[in-house]
């Protein structure tokens, strides 16, 4: 896809079509801003579940993934579309038919993930994201899978992942630079070259009162992801000038690090906290350093 791809949440059900219009229009607003207009090829809408009550940010009824891109892709031109799909609560058939009708809408590519943290692998009635992977392969092109860099046991797991069908890995928020490290070895110890859509976040000031990515990228008893919080919580206490100088240090060293590696490469930009200016003004600095739709 070699795309930049752009994450919108569905808002509150109660919102209804008017604020999702309304979020898109602040989209295409701070895109125009910062010098960033033309430059999102696809918005990346995830299918919103509820998970554990200890979620900083109260978890509302969203609008359904689809119901919400036929709302705003007025708004955005020619932009594609890309989702995530929960696989573990329908049966095959009547997940076929919600595949087939993303598919129509114009998405182009679909991620398969599994039960929130709240249940067990395997619960559910329906597929697990890896028999979806392989059954899906004649329906869907571009079928994903969640590639989480610093969790353990990542590299069978993904490879698994790769063995039946993933053709793209999208990463969870990145913020230390392990993902370098992980697809150096990957590369090393399997054949399997998958796109990466490497994920990067904004962190505003409100983090170091919400914590809501704290929260997001949490993993208890994993050193890694502890010391990713500790750099988002450090960064959130500082001025915008200076989160913005950490977060593109950070693009820089995960892209000087990944490049050469024979992995094609997308970007995937999220505001955990919702658009703002100065977050988009943050991810035009990234891609000014690199971007996918100008790499040759």
């Amino acid at each position: 896809m070699k795309t930049i791809a752009l994450e919108l949440v569905p808002p509150d059900l109660d919102g209804g079509v008017e604020q999702a219009v309304e979020v898109s229009r602040k989209v295409t607003d701070s895109c125009r801003a910062s010098g960033m207009t033309g430059q999102i090829k696809h918005l990346m809408i995830p299918g919103m579940i509820a998970e554990d009550d200890d979620r900083p940010v109260e978890m509302k009824p969203k609008m359904d993934t689809l119901d919400f891109w036929n709302a705003v892709r007025p708004e955005f031109g020619d932009v594609r579309g890309l989702c995530t799909q929960v696989t573990a609560f329908d049966g095959k058939d009547r997940l076929t038919q919600r595949l087939r009708t993303l598919l129509d809408a114009g998405m182009d590519g679909i991620t398969f993930v599994g039960v929130p943290r709240t249940m067990s692998d395997g619960d559910g009635p329906g597929m697990a994201p890896t028999d979806a992977l392989a059954e899906f392969q004649g329906l869907v092109d571009n079928r994903g899978a969640i590639l989480i860099p610093t969790r353990d046991e990542e590299q069978g797991r993904f490879g698994f992942k790769c063995d039946r069908g993933a053709t793209f890995g999208m990463t969870q928020l990145l913020f230390s630079d392990a993902i370098v490290e992980f697809l150096t070895d990957f590369a090393k110890q399997t054949p399997h070259r998958p796109e990466i859509l490497l994920s990067f976040g904004f962190v505003p000031g409100a983090e170091a009162r919400v914590r809501l990515i704290d929260w997001l990228i949490q993993d208890p008893g994993n050193d890694l992801v502890k010391q990713e919080q500790e750099f988002v919580a450090k960064i959130a206490e500082r001025s915008f000038a200076e989160r913005k100088r950490e977060l593109v240090d950070l693009y820089k060293r995960v892209i000087d690090g990944v490049a050469d590696l024979g992995f094609p490469l997308s970007i995937h930009l999220e505001a955990p906290y919702g658009p703002s200016k100065p977050a988009f003004e943050t991810f035009a600095e990234m891609l000014d350093y690199w971007s996918p739709l100008t790499a040759r």
